[in-house]
């Protein structure tokens, strides 16, 4: 396999960030992917005990496709998120900050405020936690070669940015991530990745994430087609390294079972 593509997703629901590569830790997650989500109404969720939360309690693109016109990009060093609007910045606010995170709740109020059950509340993730749809979503693989057949049955192009994942790449057969699962993937840095599970798809492939238009109905689609809304794999990060785009990446061989004796 080829990384095609590397993609973070700061603000859970908000833009994909494009990175050159990435360091992972073992037992951890992106880094700074879904480090922030906004609570559409109270959701529950205690910062000092936290518990994966349904995504539907979150700002997302399943049910606010609103959000695809607000640009945003989230810069590490200052902990600063810069929001745009048709190309011109509307906001920039310190999400380390209480101020910065009441600036954006305040601008949230302002420009999605059809999109809003209740107040909303930008959440931050306390450390060995994250914002992700599954509660061992530590690392999102994306097979560009499943993409290419849902374009088929779909009979249009479809963007590799519907499916939100972290890793997109290229050299597998159609749907061959999926035998992936319970095998470990190994990277030149000497990162290995070992693949926990099969990634169901929800509503959110629906939206167009350059128009916000809802215009396919993908998990439909591949339950009718296939049978199952599956569409990418799960990994956890199982030794440190770096991944970068274009790296080649090499899939250990299966473990024999242990006989018997």
């Amino acid at each position: 396999m080829k990384v095609a593509s590397l993609h973070r997703y700061p603000v859970k629901g908000f833009s994909p960030e494009a990175m050159a590569g990435l360091d992972l830790s073992v037992g951890d997650y992106v880094p700074a992917d879904r480090l922030y989500a906004v609570e559409n109404g109270p959701s529950g969720f205690d910062l000092a005990a936290p518990q994966h939360q349904p995504k539907i309690k979150f700002l997302m693109l399943m049910r606010n496709e609103a959000l695809v016109r607000l640009r945003t990009r989230y810069l590490d060093e200052t902990a600063t998120l810069v929001v745009e609007i048709d190309g011109h910045e509307a906001l920039r606010s310190d999400l380390g900050t209480d101020a910065g995170r009441l600036a954006f709740e305040a601008f949230l109020r302002r420009q999605v405020p059809k999109e809003l059950r209740g107040p909303p509340k930008v959440l931050t993730a306390p450390p060995g936690f994250r914002f992700t749809d599954s509660r061992r979503g530590f690392v999102s693989i994306l097979n560009l070669a499943s993409v290419r057949a849902i374009e088929g049955l779909v009979g249009r192009p479809v963007d590799l940015l519907r499916f939100r994942a972290n890793v997109a790449v290229e050299g597998l057969e159609p749907w061959a991530e999926f035998d992936l699962v319970g095998r470990e993937i190994n990277a030149p840095s000497g990162l290995v990745l070992a693949v926990t599970k099969r990634i169901v798809r929800c509503a959110a492939t629906n939206v167009d994430p350059v128009t916000g238009e809802r215009d396919l109905e993908i998990p439909r689609t591949l339950a009718g087609a296939l049978g199952h809304m599956d569409c990418g794999i799960y990994a956890e990060i199982r030794s440190s390294g770096r991944l970068n785009a274009g790296d080649l990446l090499e899939v250990a061989p299966a473990r024999q079972p242990e006989l018997p004796f």
